[in-house]
């Protein structure tokens, strides 16, 4: 009975180090963060196997331009560029929409936590989705909603077509945020991705 006492004890004792001994952090003092997703709650948070390696979607590093033409950092005059951190932070906040521009096929490979899918050739015909509501056949975007929009990454033109297609339908562009790296960057960081879905 002892043995199995000090045994028990021992495992739960490993057990609840291993959990509080994370070395890969997201950002110093930041090891995780909890999202809200339709799922239930998500934690963001880095793999911990330093030997990980990015998965072969996202290794390549030459694609034929076009269509794979990398991607300036401005995605269109008066929109932002934003990095992993920012968006850490804005899922966490719930500031807005986070919104996976791809198509569906690459969407449920895999996405970010947090992310609704808006394929970028759906992204103008679906701004009520996103704040914006139709009035005599045009948008008005008074109360339209703080997005960020990703697509796979610095050579994928997904998430810039869908920025640039709001725009032109009258989304502000003030409202707008571009992920360039997307989810090569995100992979590439081992930040925690799920499965897409409807």
């Amino acid at each position: 009975m002892k043995n199995l006492f000090l045994v028990s004890f021992m495992l739960v004792a490993f057990v609840s180090f291993s959990a509080m001994a994370q070395e890969v952090g997201i950002a110093k003092g930041l090891m995780s963060v909890i999202v809200e997703t339709e799922d239930g709650p998500i934690t963001i948070e880095r793999n911990q196997d330093t030997k990980n390696e990015i998965m072969a979607d996202f290794a390549k590093t030459s694609r034929p331009c076009p269509p794979f033409c990398v991607q300036p950092m401005k995605a269109a005059e008066g929109v932002e560029t934003v990095g992993e951190l920012e968006i850490v932070n804005f899922l966490k906040d719930k500031s807005g929409l986070l919104v996976d521009a791809r198509t569906e096929e690459w969407h449920f490979k895999g996405t970010i936590p947090g992310s609704i899918n808006i394929p970028y050739v759906e992204a103008s015909t679906r701004m009520d989705e996103m704040g914006c509501k139709k009035n005599s056949g045009k948008w008005d975007c008074r109360g339209a909603k703080e997005l960020v929009l990703y697509c796979n990454g610095p050579w994928c033109g997904q998430s810039p077509a869908a920025i640039r297609s709001l725009i032109n339908a009258g989304y502000p562009a003030d409202k707008l945020n571009y992920y360039r790296g997307g989810m090569q960057a995100w992979h590439g960081l081992g930040l925690t991705v799920v499965e897409g879905g409807l």
